[in-house]
């Protein structure tokens, strides 16, 4: 896709949202439930959408907390309900209509101490505490859209695991929810905002407290303190913003939050790839102020809206591409964390570097690839079965000091702490150690692109068998395995993946254009992975014709 003219530049008044009519369409505008573009839609992330679309409005929200509400019945999780929100402009609407709808089927609710916000780690981390601590079992609500533009709003569930659901329990969840909207809101309970507020079942929680408190248990504060590293970190004017100031002042670092201002229209940002406003903490363009200041600090550090997302900004590297920074992270972690278990498994998405394979193998650990999604690591960091799980969308979390359970949903402050660590305890930053590792690997070149597929072209890719493809060499290289279930869980990836002893490519459809998206890596050079991309369309087209 082209590359907006103005990206990474600063925002202009024409680009930025008019909130009161986002909010304003919130509440007028009714979803028809015929329309699948209308309906409640559960990804791997929520259900997500703009209200000017009629994709993400009171209806929605309201049907969707009633099919919480009898998922939880259903499956006896009679524990606090914890709900979180980040700061976009319809998450504070969408929370109330949640805690409306939860409040009058006395459902006991956990909302912030401070009414303020709560990123998605500290949601999970909540959830896990409870379970381990308390009786009644717990689960959780965050209403966001991740780093989506400042339109958008976005509703998921955290299941009593603490992490992303799973498709079963998001299909049920989803197909109740359109229930609802089809017998017009018929069966939802809900009471007035006022006495949702003062209902005995609602309850405040130090979400930033607990979180922030237990940080020392997960990464060596200490270390960081001592070294007096300079910090820089930029929330994006998302749910962090209160976390780094407290992290800081709780821990004693030398810690600066680089922009602590929240403003829903997101006005302070540099416009991402596209020319929209989107807080994707892997992105140069959306991170270009944080970059420009680089040289201010020994490390920056950056969170998308819900803080399940980092962004590592190291003044000789600049913003490391994400894939670069989970190998250095798995290569230092297994080899500092004494107290894993030796048989903690390294977890990584199928679209993932294969620097990270290579690391893997050179600490003896095992490799667990699944398909995309976050939710595929929750059984495995939940026994310690894996150490680390991280995926190419810079999303990642890791386990405690004592080899327990920390988060089984990204935790993006966690991952930026790490950095710090590892800059405190080895003197190098993490851009230092990833050239160190392509000196002994090699350096892969990785990108991602698309190319256009009708409906019924993407329904085709998601479901291919591996024995529809009849090719036996790739961009010069014999074929070693054709994959359209992942290895590690043997669960569908929804697409295909082609591999070579030196480079790879994923094909996966998108699910909201009309394009299908390649991922490809190449172990020689910007022109063998050119030429990966290329015979990868050429591949993936004569499957599909």
């Amino acid at each position: 896709m082209p590359t907006d003219p103005r990206a990474g530049q600063p925002a202009r008044p024409a680009d930025l949202i008019d909130v009161a009519a986002v909010v304003t369409a919130y509440y007028t505008e009714h979803p028809d439930p015929a329309v699948p573009s209308q309906r409640v839609s559960f990804g791997t992330s929520g259900h997500r959408g703009a209200s000017l679309n009629t994709a993400f409005n009171e209806d929605h929200i309201a049907a969707t907390s009633q099919a919480i509400v009898d998922y939880r019945t259903g499956k006896g999780i009679s524990g606090p309900l914890f709900l979180g929100k980040d700061t976009h402009a319809l998450s504070e609407p969408a929370f109330w209509t949640a805690l409306e709808v939860f409040a009058a089927n006395k459902v006991t609710v956990a909302i912030d101490a401070a009414g303020r916000y709560t990123p998605t780690p500290a949601v999970s981390h909540a959830i896990l505490r409870h379970n381990r601590e308390s009786s009644g079992i717990a689960d959780g609500v965050v209403v966001t859209p991740s780093h989506n533009p400042p339109t958008d709003g976005g509703f998921k569930y955290n299941p009593p695991n603490g992490g992303p659901a799973g498709s079963a329990i998001t299909d049920w969840i989803g197909k109740r929810a359109n229930e609802y909207l089809a017998a017009g809101l018929e069966g939802v309970r809900r009471v007035t905002t006022a006495r949702a507020r003062t209902a005995s079942t609602t309850h405040s929680y130090d979400f930033m407290g607990s979180y922030v408190d237990d940080l020392p248990s997960v990464v060596n504060i200490d270390a960081i303190r001592r070294a007096g590293v300079r910090i820089g970190a930029d929330p994006l004017g998302g749910a962090s913003v209160d976390y780094w100031a407290a992290i800081a002042e709780t821990h004693h670092l030398e810690l600066t939050v680089v922009n602590p201002l929240v403003d829903p229209t997101w006005r302070f940002m540099t416009l991402d790839w596209d020319g929209k406003i989107r807080m994707d903490c892997s992105s140069a363009y959306a991170m270009a102020s944080l970059i420009s200041r680089r040289s201010d600090f020994d490390l920056a550090t950056g969170n998308d809206a819900d803080a399940d997302r980092h962004g590592i900004v190291t003044p000789a590297a600049g913003l490391l591409n994400p894939n670069h920074y989970l190998a250095v992270a798995i290569d230092y972690l297994f080899r500092n964390r004494s107290g894993w278990p030796s048989s903690a498994a390294v977890g990584k998405t199928l679209v993932s570097s294969s620097m990270i394979d290579r690391v893997a193998a050179e600490l003896g650990r095992d490799l667990i690839e699944v398909p995309v999604g976050f939710k595929w690591f929750v059984p495995g960091l939940s026994d310690a079965s894996v150490g680390f799980g991280g995926e190419e969308s810079a999303g990642a979390s890791f386990l405690r000091m004592d080899g327990s359970v920390w988060t089984t949903d990204k935790d993006g402050i966690l991952l930026d702490l790490l950095a710090a660590e590892i800059l405190a305890t080895t003197q190098s930053d993490p851009g230092e150690h990833y050239r160190q590792l392509t000196e002994k690997f090699g350096a892969p070149s990785y990108a991602r692109i698309d190319a256009p597929a009708t409906p019924d072209q993407k329904v085709a890719l998601a479901q291919l068998s591996a024995d529809q493809v009849t090719a036996t060499e790739l961009a010069g290289d014999k074929i070693t395995a054709t994959l359209t279930r992942a290895p590690g869980n043997d669960e569908p990836i929804g697409g295909l993946k082609v591999v070579t002893a030196s480079g790879w490519f994923a094909a996966r459809p998108s699910g909201t254009e009309d394009v299908y998206k390649i991922y490809a890596e190449s172990f020689r050079g910007d022109d063998h992975l050119a030429a990966l991309q290329s015979e990868a369309r050429a591949l993936v087209t004569s499957v599909l014709s």
